[in-house]
Formats: C-alpha cells, sequence, structure tokens
C-alpha cells in the first residue's frame, strides 16, 4: 500500500475516534454479510434450478428445434450493439487488458453454462462476432455512421420474422415466446416506439396551435396518472373493443401497445425538459440564418434538447426494460413468468432465492449496460 493510499485512509475513515469506531463495526458488520452469503451460496444454495432450466429462462418453450433462429437473432443483435458501440469508444479502450477479460468471460461461460456442443460453438461464433464488430465500429465510424441507424432499423422486422416465422420459415406462436426472449424484444420494441412518440408529444405540447398542445397536455397528464399495470390491463382487454370484429390482436402486441403508451407519456416530459433549457436565442439564429421553424427545432433545437436529457431519456428506457416484468400479470410469460412457473416445479419448492438472484443478475447486467453506454455517449458528445 502506497503512502497517498494510507494518508486517504487515514484522512477519510481513521481521522478521529468515532470515524475509527464507525469504520471498524461497518467493516465488522461487511464481514458477516459476505461470509454468510458466502456460507449459504457455497453450502446451502442449490443451484441445480438454474443449471436444469437454465433453457426455460433463456428462451422459454421457444421450439428446440428452432434454437437456430434464436442464435442468429443473438448474432445480429450483438455484432449491431458491438458495431455501435465501437463507435462512440476511443482507441484507448481498445487494450490488451481489455481484450484479456472479454476473452476470460467467453471463456468462462463456455466451460460453466451447461451448454450441448452446438450452443457452445453458437457462443463462440457471437464472441467472436462482438470482437469483430467493436473493431469495426471503431476503425470505419466515419463510413458507418450515417447508415448505422438505417442498419437497425432494417434489423427489427428481421429479428421479428426469424422469431415469430412466416414468410418460408415455421410459424411459432407467441405463446412460445418466453423468458429472457420475450423480455427483450418487449422491451426493444417499445423503446424503439415509445422514443419518436415521446418526441412528437413533447413538441406538441409546446406548440402554438391550441388543439395539438391541449391534446399533447390531456394524454400526457391522463397516461402520467395512471399505473402501468392499469394500462396493461386496459390494452389485453379494452383495445380488443375498439377494434373490428374481425381484428384479432395479438396478446403481445396488445401488450407492447400499453407499455408503448405509457413510455410515451414520460418520454415526452424529459424531452420537453431538454427543449426548455435551449435559449430562445438559438431559434432566433436559426431563423437569421434562413431556416424555417420545423428545420430550425429539427436541426437546431432538438439535438441540443435530446443531448442535455440524455442521462434521463436512458433511465427512462431502463425502467421500461424492469417494468417488463409486469407482464407476468396479464399473462405473458417472460423472465419472472418463467421464474414464477420453474418455482412451480415440483423438485424445486422453495428456491425463491436462487432463481429471483438469479433473474435479478440478468436484470442488472443489462440496465448497468445500458447505463455505461449513457455514460459513454455523453463523454463522446461533450468532446
Amino acid at each position: 500500500m502506497t503512502n497517498s493510499q494510507l494518508l486517504w485512509l487515514r484522512k477519510n475513515l481513521f481521522s478521529n475516534w468515532y470515524n475509527s469506531l464507525l469504520t471498524v463495526i461497518c467493516l465488522v458488520f461487511l464481514f458477516w454479510v459476505v461470509r454468510g452469503v458466502i456460507t449459504w451460496a457455497t453450502t446451502q444454495a442449490q443451484w441445480a434450478v438454474i443449471q436444469v432450466n437454465l433453457r426455460l429462462f433463456l428462451v422459454g418453450r421457444f421450439p428446440q428445434t428452432l434454437y437456430w433462429r434464436a442464435w442468429i437473432v443473438l448474432a445480429i443483435a450483438s455484432t449491431l450493439g458491438a458495431v455501435t458501440a465501437g463507435i462512440f469508444m476511443t482507441k484507448q479502450q481498445f487494450t490488451k487488458r481489455g481484450v484479456a477479460l472479454f476473452a476470460f468471460i467467453v471463456g468462462l461461460l463456455l466451460v460453466i453454462l451447461p451448454l450441448d456442443l452446438t450452443s457452445r460453438l453458437w457462443l463462440l461464433l457471437v464472441a467472436v462476432l462482438l470482437f469483430v464488430g467493436f473493431g469495426i465500429g471503431g476503425r470505419f465510424s466515419k463510413v458507418i455512421v450515417p447508415w448505422l441507424s438505417i442498419v437497425w432499423l432494417l434489423s427489427f422486422p428481421i429479428i421479428l420474422w426469424l422469431i415469430g416465422g412466416g414468410f418460408g420459415l415455421q410459424s411459432v406462436s407467441t405463446n412460445l415466446w418466453n423468458g429472457l426472449l420475450l423480455t427483450l424484444l418487449m422491451a426493444a420494441v417499445s423503446i424503439v416506439l415509445s422514443f419518436p412518440i415521446g418526441v412528437l408529444l413533447a413538441l406538441g405540447r409546446t406548440s402554438s396551435l391550441p388543439v395539438v398542445r391541449w391534446f399533447c397536455i390531456l394524454y400526457i397528464e391522463i397516461i402520467r396518472g395512471l399505473p402501468l399495470i392499469g394500462i396493461l390491463f386496459l390494452a389485453q382487454v379494452m383495445l380488443p373493443l375498439f377494434l373490428p370484429t374481425d381484428w384479432r390482436l395479438d396478446r403481445v402486441v396488445r401488450a407492447i401497445a400499453g407499455l408503448v403508451l405509457f413510455s410515451a407519456a414520460y418520454m415526452a416530459e424529459n424531452v420537453r425538459g431538454g427543449l426548455q433549457a435551449i435559449p430562445r436565442g438559438q431559434i432566433e439564429a436559426a431563423n437569421a440564418l434562413g431556416l424555417n421553424i420545423p428545420l430550425a427545432v429539427i436541426l437546431i433545437v432538438l439535438p441540443q434538447a435530446l443531448r442535455a436529457v440524455i442521462p434521463a431519456i436512458v433511465g427512462q428506457f431502463i425502467g421500461l426494460f424492469k417494468d417488463t416484468s409486469l407482464l407476468s400479470l396479464v399473462g405473458l410469460v417472460e423472465l419472472t413468468g418463467i421464474a414464477r412457473s420453474i418455482l412451480a416445479q415440483p423438485q424445486f419448492l422453495g428456491r425463491y432465492a436462487e432463481v429471483y438472484l438469479f433473474i435479478g443478475l440478468i436484470y442488472w447486467v443489462f440496465c448497468y449496460s445500458m447505463s455505461l453506454a449513457s455514460r459513454q455517449l455523453e463523454r463522446q458528445l461533450s468532446n
């Protein structure tokens, strides 16, 4: 331990007698908690519930003979995500230590996950695509950036086609879309749809047209005054009543509609906060350059407003991802719902801690990844 570290410890943890006492008490408490957790995890926990039901956690009842389609979906999403991350990461972040850590994590997953040989090969391919995607995004960012959003938009129908089938592929009922697969699909589609709707609502709320402004205000305030679970139940029960009798919307589509309607209202308020932070002089300067109001908003005001509220927007995305757990209450077996089904198995009754710790870890990994991406995007745009 260096002298600077010793000075820091003395200044922050042992500066006087009561700080020293509190530090010792906290260390003893942490030691007691950590020892208890390690003892439980190594001697009492039955991790077989995770090993046996890993497929159910990840893809639910998706047909095993069609797992290759789920792997292709993962490969597409991972590659595009890696390319996007590579664009916003600096070259200094591609260090040998980072590459070694990535290789170690992949190797560990290949060893500990209870997968067959085919699945291990698919996982290795996805890892290679991740590594290659980072490199491509970092090296050819100037060429890729103009096309990246278009490629992302085109990937969604391809992903839905692979998961649902049709048009030459065997159809898979949405009743078989379960587990993490359904959670990610619902969250991704809801985020993609709610963001532009929220931006339009925010612009409409600041509009000079009374009809547009009051419609947006009423929508935002009504939706924000209702709980999400109520909106999900309304989407499942009431939405079919407003459609022609020969229209039968799928439960997944109705759930997406509820999530989008709810999230768009909160997204609108986040974006409106960014719009209010832009000085009026920005629009006046744009008008002096010959830009009309729509072009000034799209090219000048909106990019600055969105950059100012990136933390709030990503926080909304994270909240929406976690809110998908409520879908189990309306009959959709997403990650939380599949966990309840697994806990109903006779041999795993009462294994709540192991199951919910595992799905909690999954939620944390994805939420923390979005948070890291948000911070990286903020740093990149601030340069």
